[in-house]
């Protein structure tokens, strides 16, 4: 009897889930400003990540190679990247528009703690994030994503448990 594999587009999209439920959280309770919420996040995703590299290896019978495991988690990485992207465009266009104004709310309060930064350097600053801020977000959701899940997709490769020879078969049928 063949193991099935799960699949690295189910994988991700329970990942990008989670993230989504949490981002629609910290929206709903106005928890902007609770930096440990973006942390744990990442923790999530990194723990999904570790979680189906070696899920990956285990439903292969441990017949993969180092290389196999993180291309199955960055594969999967790239799926929680084209759902969370998607997600972002639909949320500050059309589910919740006024997310923007709340993020360069809290972007503003937190330049003006700067005692060097004047208040035409904010409003500067200000002007800019409005106008290029769905570019920046998206940019910035493909960066960070891509870096954090070919780090957890390393950690999971380097885990999994893998057999000498991936060529032999070692199910004892």
């Amino acid at each position: 009897m063949e193991n099935t594999v799960t699949s690295h587009i189910v994988k991700g999209a329970i990942l990008a889930g989670i993230s989504i439920v949490i981002s629609i959280l910290v929206y709903v309770f106005n928890l902007y400003e609770i930096t440990w919420l973006s942390w744990v996040n990442y923790a999530i995703f990194i723990g999904g990540l570790i979680y189906g590299s070696v899920l990956y290896s285990n439903q292969n019978n441990h017949n993969v190679t180092f290389g196999n495991v993180f291309a199955h988690g960055f594969k999967t990485t790239s799926v929680v990247i084209v759902i969370t992207v998607l997600f972002s465009i639909l949320s500050f266009k059309f589910l919740f528009p006024d997310m923007v104004d709340k993020i360069i709310e809290i972007s503003r309060k937190q330049m003006e703690k700067n005692p060097q930064m004047t208040d035409e350097m904010i409003e500067q600053a200000v002007t800019m994030t409005k106008k290029y801020f769905l570019p920046f977000a998206i940019g910035g959701a493909i960066i960070g994503t891509g870096i954090i899940g070919a780090l957890g997709s390393l950690v999971g490769a380097a885990i999994a448990k893998k057999n000498p020879n991936p060529f032999q078969d070692n199910s004892g049928q």
